[in-house]
C-alpha cells in the first residue's frame, strides 16, 4: 500500500508519537491526531509511520465536512469516553408520574433523570447503529439512504424530549422541511 495515498480516518502507529488516525490531508503532510500528543502535522513519506491500517484511499484532498465526519467516527472507534449530556436544571430532583385512566390504579413514578439516561442512552445507540450503516461496505448508498432516512425520523419522534436537555446542542433534530 502507497502511504502517500491514505485517506481521513485511516488508523496508523507512529513510532514517536503512538496510535493516531488521519484527521486531515494535504499536498505532503498528513494531519494526525495521536491519542497521547493531539494533532501533529506528519510527512506523508515519514518512515516511522507503521501498522496502517488504510481507509478513504484516495489521491484527492478532503473537505473539511469529511474531517468532521470521520472525526465523528473516529472518537466512536477509539473512544470508550462517553459525552456527558446534562438534564436541565429545572428537571434535577423530578419525578415523571405515568398515571393510569382508572385512579383505582396505582400510578408509576420514575425519577427523570433514570428517564433522561435512557433517553440519552438511545440516542447513543441510534448514532452507533447510524455510523455502522453508513460504514458498511456491503451496502449501496440507496439502501443507506434509505435506512439513514429511518433513524431521521427517529430522531424526529424524539424530538419531544428535548425539552429535558439542558444544552440545545444535544437535542434531537429530525427531518427539516425543504431538506432533501
Amino acid at each position: 500500500m502507497d502511504q502517500t495515498l491514505l485517506g481521513i480516518g485511516t488508523r496508523l502507529q507512529h513510532t514517536i508519537h503512538g496510535p493516531g488516525v488521519i484527521v486531515g490531508i494535504r499536498y505532503a503532510t498528513y494531519l494526525v491526531s495521536f491519542i497521547h500528543h493531539g494533532i501533529i502535522e506528519v510527512d506523508k513519506t515519514d518512515n516511522k509511520l507503521d501498522d496502517i491500517q488504510p481507509e478513504n484511499v484516495s489521491e484527492e484532498i478532503e473537505t473539511n465536512s469529511d474531517i468532521e465526519k470521520s472525526l465523528l467516527k473516529i472518537l466512536r472507534l477509539w473512544g470508550d469516553v462517553s459525552e456527558i449530556v446534562k438534564l436541565g436544571d429545572r428537571w434535577i430532583g423530578g419525578i415523571m408520574l405515568l398515571q393510569p385512566k382508572d385512579t383505582s390504579l396505582k400510578p408509576k413514578e420514575i425519577p427523570i433523570e433514570i428517564f433522561f439516561h435512557k433517553i440519552v442512552m438511545a440516542r447513543d445507540r441510534l448514532r452507533v447503529l447510524e455510523q455502522n450503516i453508513n460504514s458498511n461496505k456491503n451496502l449501496s448508498d440507496e439502501e443507506k439512504v434509505n435506512l439513514q432516512q429511518y433513524i431521521t425520523r427517529i430522531y424526529g419522534s424524539f424530538t419531544t424530549f428535548n425539552v429535558l436537555f439542558k444544552n440545545k446542542e444535544h437535542w434531537f433534530v429530525g427531518d427539516k422541511p425543504g431538506q432533501d
